[in-house]
């Protein structure tokens, strides 16, 4: 361990390509002491393959994979000084909260009561002291995913992988175990990647998110970049846009598939257009005061109880999905295959250059 120290190169430096089959991973992941990087993507992008590649659990095809300056390409993983947070925990049934988190300090050289007395400090950060002499069957979700928690954090890692750590836990349990992780991640000095399926855990943990699709990275930057300027449609899906490319003109966006769109950005060449679902407005009939811009015949398509609102999917000159009130969709009578007008403000729309 005495190997991977904090230097001028300290953090991850990696290029992972790992070919299974048909499908090839190829991304480069780089990120200093203290970052939480979000990797987020669809099933099967290759969010899991690159994480098992960079515990040690996959190797590389090609590429290579730097911690602290140190090559861990060849290094095995139990040797690299990595914690890992797998999805269901796998905490040792024989085993209490107190031996499960000494269990790493004890594989490094620590003595027994050195290794529980550094478990028993960690059990305390995560508020589990009462629990230190339960066995996992004993512990409720957001407990045992405290547990693991510390058990990765114990050995001191440089790198902390987090593979859908929230997921097993109900809705409630989630609200506070997402807020004691967040705290401690915080507090985490090394880097700290997470793979999660849920935008808003991107969101609230991660200071950067990388977006993977068939195996390569389609996006990153900060959540509020991604949130802003979606690039693919799952990213729009992800953080609820309505998405669009095509030709700008000035203020006019004219997409590929045919439809304008007028923005309040003034823009040249190839272009994105996003709007939420929220800026749509609802006719049955064509308004008479309203201007031509931004305004579309559709075909209710489907509808769909969406938080407290209804998401209503529609088709036409502009496949686009609408949030409405359940009060204003119940005045409408929207039912499937209902033909609406469909309007959105220039200045709802953002658009920027692809």
């Amino acid at each position: 361990m005495n190997n991977f120290v904090t230097t001028a190169e300290a953090g991850l430096d990696a290029h992972l390509v790992v070919d299974r089959g048909t499908f090839r991973l190829d991304v480069e992941l780089t990120a200093a002491p203290g970052d939480v990087v979000a990797l987020l993507g669809p099933n099967g992008a290759g969010k899991t393959t690159a994480l098992r590649a960079l515990a040690g659990l996959l190797g590389l095809t090609d590429g290579h994979l730097r911690l602290d300056g140190a090559e861990l390409d060849r290094t095995p993983p139990e040797s690299r000084p990595v914690g890992v947070v797998f999805q269901d925990y796998l905490l040792f049934p024989h085993l209490t909260a107190l031996d499960n988190v000494g269990f790493g300090p004890r594989c490094q050289g620590a003595t027994k009561a050195e290794s529980r007395a550094i478990a028993a400090e960690w059990l305390e950060r995560m508020g589990l002291t009462e629990h230190a002499g339960a066995k996992p069957r004993r512990l409720s979700g957001g407990q045992a995913q405290r547990v693991a928690v510390a058990r990765a954090l114990a050995t001191r890692p440089r790198l902390l992988l987090l593979d859908e750590p929230l997921a097993a836990l109900d809705a409630r349990t989630r609200l506070d175990v997402r807020a004691q992780l967040r705290r401690h991640l915080a507090e985490f000095e090394a880097v700290a990647v997470l793979v999660t399926h849920d935008p808003l855990d991107a969101m609230v943990l991660a200071d950067r998110l990388v977006v993977i699709e068939q195996g390569t990275i389609v996006q990153e930057g900060t959540p509020a970049d991604i949130a802003r300027h979606p690039r693919t449609d799952y990213i729009a899906q992800l953080v609820g846009l309505n998405l669009y490319k095509g030709s700008a003109d000035g203020h006019t966006v004219t997409l590929d598939t045919g439809p304008v769109i007028t923005t309040t950005e003034d823009l040249q060449g190839e272009a994105f257009v996003a709007f939420p679902p929220s800026a749509v407005t609802l006719f049955r009939d064509r308004p008479t005061g309203a201007s031509a811009r931004n305004l579309w015949h559709c075909e209710v398509a489907g509808l769909e109880t969406h938080g407290d609102q209804i998401r209503v999917d529609l088709t036409g000159e502009l496949p686009l999905a609408a949030d409405l009130t359940t009060v204003a969709a119940a005045e409408l009578d929207l039912h499937q295959g209902a033909l609406v007008w469909a309007a959105v403000k220039a200045t709802q729309t953002h658009s920027y250059p692809t």
